[in-house]
């Protein structure tokens, strides 16, 4: 098992890609890839532990380009220049982009029942406070990114400079195309895992691809729309903003999503179904291994709520770093996970102002609350 921090982590690299796709992804991976190097040394550990071999992965990938073919084929173009660039195979870069998607749904399926059991949940707490809500009318999109404790050492920062679209800034794992972010347009994401009893019982766009697509939109409604409608393998719940005020948080089934709207100019999600709906017609099997969720998402309202019309971004990384019930806490340090042989952390909290343009970010919170400032635009 690989030793926990004991002191902070240094801030997340920060990287620019231009150009073309094929140029994007090129200088990606060669800026990236000893994180990428990392992410997959990583994953390939736990595909081993699994007795998942890179035959067994090649051969998951060849069924998603089909799919991925038709969503966006650029983004095989750019992920394939990214290998390239980091001097990895293209299953790989696939494979970071797609690594839930492939450890649960594998295609031998005698395997799928361990797979199933085998992965952290990829928890977070999402927050968004509407212009109505904060100080100086400007929207905030936040998130506590809780995943497995070594990805501190994986995530990064890049600015996406587009010639076809609205320039992007993203913070995700090296490799991937996209997790947190915002646009050019003032068009924000955030991702948190959700588990239901629908889950991976079919191909599905991978979920970075569809935040990628989400921040290359110059509409919300096409942003929208790629949360909304792109089928998926695995549940997961995707809260999508705009600057000027709009809002909606998609819980989403891979065959169906469901909508939660903000209230008294706060939206606020963990880790549990919510919409009235979407419990009328599935089971939530994620609870039983992030009970926590169940107050995580009370805690951050109620910490916020009072400052409402006063709200800061100070604000929202003082909730987002609440301590209560430490280590099942909105911000968790290094801590054994229910039912599984893992260790989880709140690895980054991200607080996002898309309309100035900044994303402030701090690595393993718990150890240390000291934020980095990434901009959008080069200074």
């Amino acid at each position: 098992m690989t030793d926990m921090p004991t002191s902070p982590v240094e801030a997340f690299p920060f990287i620019e890609i231009a150009g073309a796709p094929a140029e994007r992804g090129y200088s990606y991976g060669q800026q990236a890839k000893d994180r990428i190097a990392a992410s997959l040394a990583h994953y390939k550990a736990q595909t081993r532990r699994l007795e998942l071999t890179d035959a067994d992965i090649g051969r998951i990938v060849r069924n998603y380009l089909p799919m991925i073919e038709r969503f966006e084929p650029r983004y095989l173009d750019e992920m394939r220049a990214m290998a390239e660039g980091a001097g990895v195979a293209f299953e790989d870069i696939f494979f970071i982009n797609a690594r839930t998607e492939i450890l649960k749904l594998a295609a031998r399926p005698e395997l799928r029942a361990q797979l199933a059991d085998s992965d952290v949940p990829d928890g977070c707490t999402a927050v968004i406070a509407m212009p109505s809500a904060t100080r100086d009318g400007r929207l905030i999109h936040a998130q506590n990114w809780d995943w497995k404790v070594e990805c501190a050492h994986t995530g990064i920062v890049v600015r996406i400079r587009r010639d076809d679209g609205p320039d992007v800034l993203t913070f995700t794992e090296a490799g991937m195309l996209a997790r947190s972010g915002f646009n050019a347009n003032g068009i924000a994401i955030t991702g948190n895992n959700l588990e239901s009893s629908r889950d991976y019982q079919q191909i599905g766009v991978p979920l970075p691809l569809i935040r990628r697509k989400a921040l290359e939109s110059t509409y919300v409604a096409h942003a929208m729309h790629a949360v909304y409608a792109t089928p998926k393998s695995g549940s997961n719940n995707m809260a999508v903003s705009h600057a000027d005020g709009i809002a909606i948080n998609f819980e989403c089934a891979p065959d169906e999503t469901f909508q939660v709207l903000p209230e008294h100019g706060l939206l606020v999600h963990a880790n549990h179904w919510v919409s009235p709906a979407a419990l009328s017609k599935l089971k939530d099997t994620g609870i039983a291994f992030s009970p926590c969720t169940l107050y995580r998402e009370t805690r951050v309202r109620e910490l916020l709520r009072p400052r409402v019309g006063a709200i800061t971004a100070d604000t929202v990384k003082s909730a987002l770093l609440d301590d209560w019930q430490t280590p099942w806490s909105v911000c968790r340090p290094p801590r054994q996970d229910f039912g599984r042989d893992t260790r989880s952390a709140t690895v980054a909290t991200v607080v996002m102002q898309p309309a100035s343009g900044v994303m402030d970010i701090a690595p393993l919170p718990a150890f240390d609350p000291r934020f980095t400032t990434y901009r959008l635009a080069p200074q």
